[in-house]
């Protein structure tokens, strides 16, 4: 499901970049509980607010739409 994925993307990358959400909150300007509830699944970000999030980790945004076998 593409919550799961985008919540743990997220998550994957803010501990590869070792960046607290709070952090990430501070570079982008998107609220620290907005980014804990896309983590959790809780949100349906846009691509503006992903494309956000990756810019302040320093990250391309990838998304990618392939067919089901």
């Amino acid at each position: 499901d593409i919550k799961n994925l985008v919540c743990s993307s997220l998550t994957e990358a803010r501990g590869i970049q070792k960046i607290t959400q709070k952090q990430l909150a501070e570079i982008t300007g998107i609220y620290q509980a907005d980014i804990s509830n896309i983590e959790r699944g809780k949100a349906n970000p846009s691509i503006e607010t992903l494309e956000r999030l990756a810019k302040g980790m320093n990250l391309k945004l990838k998304i990618s739409f392939e067919k089901d076998a």
